[in-house]
């Protein structure tokens, strides 16, 4: 018998503005995708349609018993030119965000999440620190603009995956390769995470409301050596970690600026996040410069590594940075039919679980399909299937589940005899 108690801990679901929305919006990722760098030719102006629909989002989320929702606003719709804002984006915004509260589904905003609007793009985004006091200047008018409707925010989403993505791989836009522009773009990240900290709590307390929390959502994974033994696998996986999230955590936390990173904001060190927002999904096995994979080893259907573990292990290590509560904003896995999804998330909850960690939340990426990045619409990681042709929705088997532990504050013997002892992982052969 597998049971499982949540013991207070709270479930949600994650979600980003540019990967739900749809519409003809002028920014980074509608300009990469009209440059053909999408897997399957997909564009986000289709994505959920959840601009129009958000209703009907949130009320699939109400009967679901889910309410915790974390979203994110677009800012090349808010802002579509530097310092002129479009109030209708602003009062869409708070109608979703009331609709949302009258349901009694609690927010978490994100205000950055991968997305630039192109006027920004153009100006060298966060490649340049001269232009970091547009991005302060749109978070403030939306804090501002959100006042008693929102008290808790992420500043910016993955800040190593969105350098690693767009600057060193060449992926994602701005689709450049080069180590020293991605650390440039890390360390520039890191002063807007700082100054935003401070700029919303100073704004929140000036409006005089309460219950004000900040974090920045940190992409956190594991690095292992190929063969522990190996000095050399040992030695590229720890390199691996300091400059991926291992220095970026670091500084982002607590302010201290090292190596490989710069200081950029002049700001003194002490506590610039009031909980660990960790983002887990995978862990990277390690024998030289390229990720890999370990053989024989779990895998999602985009070939990432299964490794419920690796999500206490990151959680861990922030925890031991600084004790701060634990949200688990997002992890999720990609499995198209929806095959193993309930084993997933029984897996990593129950990880956290035994833990005795600070754990108050869990988000899980994400609510519904949507447009999964460079990967369009060809991966899905929702509870809730989406027909994109169509835009109808569909709860699939893992939403029942989710739904099923919320309202069971856990699971039991039988819910994991129905839900997650008939699921089977992929696996990987022979490794990358």
């Amino acid at each position: 018998m597998q049971q499982l108690n949540l013991n207070g801990l709270r479930l949600g679901v994650s979600s980003a503005a540019t990967q739900i929305e749809g519409g003809d919006v002028d920014h980074s990722w509608a300009e990469w995708a009209r440059r053909g760098h999408i897997r399957d030719g997909a564009s986000p102006a289709r994505a959920n349609d959840h601009y129009r629909r958000f209703p009907e989002d949130a009320s699939l989320m109400q009967s679901l018993g889910i309410r915790h929702y974390r979203l994110g606003v677009e800012w090349a719709r808010i802002e579509p030119e530097p310092g002129r804002f479009d109030e209708a984006a602003i009062e869409h915004y708070r109608a979703e965000l009331s609709d949302l509260r009258a349901r009694g589904i609690e927010p978490l905003v994100t205000l950055h999440h991968f997305t630039n609007p192109m006027w920004f793009e153009r100006m060298g985004a966060f490649e340049r620190a001269e232009n970091l006091p547009h991005f302060l200047r749109f978070a403030e008018h939306v804090v501002r603009a959100f006042g008693d409707l929102a008290a808790e925010y992420i500043t910016i989403n993955e800040p190593n995956v969105y350098a690693a993505n767009g600057y060193f791989f060449g992926l994602w836009p701005p689709g450049v390769s080069s180590l020293r522009r991605t650390l440039r773009v890390m360390s520039v990240l890191t002063a807007a995470h700082l100054s935003c900290y401070g700029m919303i709590h100073r704004v929140r307390a000036e409006l005089r409301l309460t219950g004000t929390k900040v974090a920045f959502a940190n992409h956190l994974r594991v690095f292992a050596p190929e063969r522990e033994a190996s000095p050399l696998h040992r030695a590229f996986a720890s390199i691996a970690d300091r400059f991926f999230q291992g220095s970026l955590s670091v500084a982002m936390t607590t302010g201290r600026v090292a190596f490989p990173l710069r200081r950029i904001a002049r700001l003194p060190a002490g506590r610039y996040c009031d909980f660990h927002a960790v983002n887990y999904y995978t862990r990277s096995t390690v024998s030289g410069l390229a990720d890999g994979v370990r053989a024989g080893a779990p895998v999602n259907d985009l070939g990432w590594e299964i490794y419920p573990a690796g999500i206490v292990q990151c959680a861990a290590r922030m925890h031991a940075l600084c004790p701060l509560p634990i949200y688990i904003t997002e992890n999720g896995v990609c499995d198209n039919q929806d095959a193993y999804r309930c084993r997933y998330i029984y897996e990593h909850l129950k990880a956290l679980l035994e833990s005795g960690l600070p754990v108050e939340r869990y988000y899980h990426w994400c609510f519904t399909d949507n447009f999964e990045w460079a990967e369009g619409e060809s991966a899905r990681f929702g509870l809730v299937h989406v027909d994109y042709d169509t835009q109808a929705r569909t709860v699939k088997r893992s939403g029942r589940f989710f739904a099923a532990m919320i309202a069971a504050g856990g699971v039991d013997a039988a819910l994991y005899d129905a839900y997650v002892k008939p699921c089977t992982y992929p696996t990987n052969g022979g490794g990358r």
